[in-house]
C-alpha cells in the first residue's frame, strides 16, 4: 500500500487558516486597526467600499514598518508581540499570533506602504493569494497603510455565503466600535464609499461613549470603579429606567481586550434584579484590569474568549460594584410634588411639650337603640338640612321600582331570569353561535365569550397584534397610510451601527405614515407619526423598531415589511389592565374574525383558546 499522507502546500494550508482568522470583511478590520493600535498610532483612518466586498484601507501614523519587516509581516507565525511560550501569559498587546496578515493575504489582494521616522523612502509589498507579486521603494508618510481588495476572490463560496451590504456595514461598524471604546485616547475615522460614518476625536471615555451612540446615552451613564488585589473594575453602567427589549449594549474588556463572557454578564443582569423587567437589557461598559498570568486568552481565533483564574471571585466583586454604582444614583433625592392624601408628619419641636393624645367619643351613642339617636348638634344640623332640600323626583324612583312587574318564582326556568335581545347572526366564521352581545372581560387581559362547543378566551393583547399587523401590512402594500402630525417634533440619534439599519427600514416607515427628515450626524426628525398609535413614544417606538430589524438580520423586502409592521403593532396593541366596553369587545372579537389568521400572532403565539363544555360540565358536575 503507497503512502497516502503528504504536506499540504503552503496556499492552501493558508487558506484553511484564513478560514477561521478572516471570515468576514469586519475581521479584516479587526486585524488591521488592532495592529495600527499595536504600533503606537494617534490617528487611525478606515475605509471601505461595498461594505469590505470590493476594497478596505486602513491608515496609522504608526511606527512603521522597514522593508525586511514589509515582507517578513506576511510570514505565517511572523509576529513582533511575543518570543517564547512564556509570552502569552504576558501579553500588553492586541495581536500575538503572526497569521493575521498572512491569513487576509491568502484569501485576497493586498497592497502595503510603510515607512519608519529612521528611513527617508518607504516599502511598498503587494501580495494576491499568499503570493508575492512584488515590492518596490516608494515615497509615503510614516506609518502603515493596508489596502485590501476583492476579498474571497479565490474563494468564490466563501464570497457566496457573504451577506447584504447593510449586514456587512453593520458588521464591519459592530467590530469598529469594540476598539474605539477602548482607546479614546486614539483618534478614529470611518469612511463607507466615500461617506463618513464616524469621527473620534481624542477624549474621555464618556465622551467617546457619547460620540459612538449618542448623546442619550451619556445622560444615563453611571460611573462605576472598584480596586482590590485581584481585580480592578472601571466603566459605567446605565440607569434602570433606559432598560430596552433588545439592541442592549452589553461590552466587557479586559486589559484593552473586547471579550464575550456570558457568566460576568449575568453578574451584572443579577445586580439590576427587581429593578428592570424580566427580559430587558440594560447597557454598560465595563473594563477589567487583570494581571495577564491569571487569564488566559489563546483559546479561539478571534481572541474574543477568555479564560479567567478567579472568575468566581471576580463575579462578586463585579456584581458588588455595579450594586453599590446603582445604589448611589438611586439614593439622589428628589422633589415630590405629589403629597395629597398623604398624612402630615408634624416637625420635631423639642421646645414644646408633648401631650398625649385626647380621645373623642359620643356618651350618648347606643348601638342597640333603634332610632339611633345622635345627640350631635353637627350631625342634627346636616340632617335637619337633607329634610328641607328633598327633591321628590327621588320618591318617584322608588315609585316606579315598586310598581314594576312582578319577581318570577324561584321554581321558574333559571334561563328566564336572563332577558336580552336577539343577537343578530353576523357572517363570521360558523365559530360562534347565537352570540350575546356581552362579553365579559377577565381581569383587565381576556375576553370571554360563549361559542357552540363552550367558552372561547381570547387574549386581548395579542388579537390586537393580529389586527395591527394585518392593517399596518395592507398599508405597506398600498402606500395609502395616514400621517399625523406633530405640533412639537422630536428628535431621535442614532449610533452609526443603528443609522444602517435605520435607513434600510426608512421607505418601509414612509409606507407606514412616518414622516422623518434626515438632520445630519445620525440625527433624524419626527415630523408625523402614524395615526392611530398617538399617546406612544415616538422616540421609544422607533429604537424598538430599529431593535426588531437588527435582530432579525433579514434581507427580504417582504420579511422586512412584515418585522417593522409586527413591531409597531406590539408597540400601539391594547396593553393588558385596558378596561375594555362591551361594544369595544364586540368589536374586538369582529376583527380578530375578519383577519387570515385568528388562532396565533405573526410571531406564533396563541391567541384563543376553547373550554369545552363537557369540561366544563366535568367540573361542576
Amino acid at each position: 500500500m503507497s503512502d497516502i499522507i503528504q504536506l499540504l502546500p503552503d496556499s492552501v494550508a493558508n487558506q484553511i487558516a484564513a478560514g477561521e482568522v478572516i471570515q468576514r470583511p469586519a475581521s479584516v478590520i479587526k486585524e488591521l486597526v488592532e495592529n495600527a493600535v499595536d504600533a503606537d498610532a494617534k490617528t487611525i483612518h478606515v475605509l471601505v467600499v461595498d461594505a469590505g466586498r470590493t476594497s478596505i484601507q486602513v491608515i496609522d501614523d504608526g511606527k512603521g514598518m522597514s522593508e525586511t519587516d514589509a515582507r517578513l509581516a506576511f510570514e505565517r507565525h511572523a509576529t513582533s508581540k511575543i518570543r517564547q511560550a512564556e509570552d502569552l501569559f504576558a501579553l500588553h498587546t492586541m495581536g500575538f499570533r503572526g497569521e493575521a496578515l498572512a491569513s487576509i493575504a491568502a484569501v485576497a489582494q493586498v497592497e502595503l506602504q510603510t515607512r519608519t521616522a529612521s528611513d527617508e523612502v518607504g516599502t511598498m509589498v503587494s501580495v494576491s493569494g499568499s503570493k508575492v507579486v512584488g515590492q518596490e521603494p516608494v515615497s509615503c508618510p510614516v506609518g502603515s497603510n493596508f489596502k485590501v481588495e476583492n476579498l474571497f476572490f479565490n474563494v468564490p463560496a466563501r464570497r457566496k455565503f457573504l451577506k447584504t451590504n447593510a449586514t456587512e456595514l453593520n458588521n464591519i461598524l459592530t467590530a469598529f466600535e469594540r476598539i474605539v471604546l477602548v482607546y479614546p485616547e486614539i483618534c478614529f475615522t470611518l469612511h463607507s464609499n466615500g461617506v463618513e460614518l464616524m469621527n473620534l476625536k481624542a477624549g474621555s471615555l464618556r465622551q467617546r461613549i457619547t460620540d459612538v451612540f449618542g448623546r442619550q446615552y451619556g445622560q444615563d451613564l453611571i460611573p462605576v470603579e472598584v480596586s482590590t488585589a485581584m481585580c480592578r473594575i472601571v466603566g459605567f453602567v446605565a440607569k434602570p429606567e433606559s432598560a430596552r427589549k433588545k439592541g442592549g449594549c452589553d461590552h466587557l474588556f479586559v486589559n484593552g481586550r473586547y471579550m464575550k463572557h456570558p457568566y460576568f454578564h449575568k453578574a451584572v443582569v443579577t445586580a439590576y434584579d427587581r429593578l428592570i423587567q424580566e427580559g430587558m437589557q440594560v447597557p454598560y461598559f465595563l473594563y477589567f484590569d487583570v494581571n495577564p498570568a491569571d487569564i488566559d486568552v489563546n483559546i479561539h481565533p478571534t481572541k474574543t474568549e477568555i479564560k479567567f483564574e478567579n472568575e468566581q471571585a471576580i463575579w462578586q466583586i463585579l456584581t458588588a460594584a455595579v450594586r453599590d454604582a446603582i445604589g448611589k444614583f438611586c439614593e439622589v433625592p428628589t422633589i415630590d410634588f405629589d403629597t395629597v392624601g398623604r398624612p402630615e408628619i408634624p416637625v420635631y419641636d423639642p421646645e414644646q411639650p408633648v401631650a398625649p393624645p385626647q380621645p373623642h367619643y359620643n356618651p350618648d351613642y347606643n348601638p342597640f337603640d333603634d332610632k339611633r339617636k345622635v345627640t350631635s348638634d353637627k350631625w342634627k344640623e346636616s340632617s335637619d338640612k337633607w329634610k328641607e332640600g328633598v327633591d321628590p323626583e327621588w320618591q318617584r324612583l322608588y315609585d316606579s321600582i315598586s310598581s314594576g312587574p312582578a319577581q318570577k318564582p324561584l321554581d321558574s326556568d333559571p334561563a328566564d331570569l336572563f332577558e336580552s335581545p336577539e343577537a343578530p347572526v353576523t357572517s363570521a366564521p360558523s365559530l360562534i353561535a347565537e352570540k350575546s352581545p356581552v362579553h365579559y372581560q377577565f381581569k383587565g387581559k381576556y375576553v370571554m365569550s360563549a361559542v357552540k362547543s363552550g367558552l372561547m378566551i381570547i387574549d386581548q393583547h395579542r388579537a390586537d397584534i393580529r389586527i395591527l399587523y394585518e392593517k399596518y401590512m395592507e398599508q405597506q402594500h398600498a402606500m395609502a397610510s395616514g400621517t399625523q402630525k406633530m405640533l412639537f417634533p422630536e428628535t431621535i440619534q442614532f449610533s452609526a451601527s443603528d443609522a444602517v439599519i435605520f435607513d434600510a427600514i426608512l421607505p418601509m416607515l414612509s409606507g407606514l405614515g412616518f414622516d422623518l427628515s434626515d438632520l445630519g450626524g445620525n440625527t433624524y426628525a419626527i415630523n408625523g407619526i402614524p395615526t392611530g398609535i398617538e399617546g406612544i413614544d415616538p422616540v421609544m417606538l422607533l429604537r424598538r423598531m430599529v431593535s426588531d430589524a437588527l435582530e432579525k438580520g433579514r434581507s427580504v423586502t417582504d420579511e422586512m415589511n412584515s418585522t417593522v409592521a409586527l413591531s409597531l403593532a406590539r408597540s400601539a396593541a391594547i396593553p393588558y389592565g385596558q378596561i375594555l366596553s362591551n361594544d369595544e369587545m364586540e368589536n374586538l372579537v369582529n376583527e380578530l374574525f375578519a383577519c387570515t389568521n385568528v388562532n396565533y400572532t405573526p410571531d406564533g403565539k396563541a391567541i384563543l383558546c376553547i373550554l369545552p363544555q363537557a369540561d366544563i360540565e366535568h367540573l361542576l358536575g
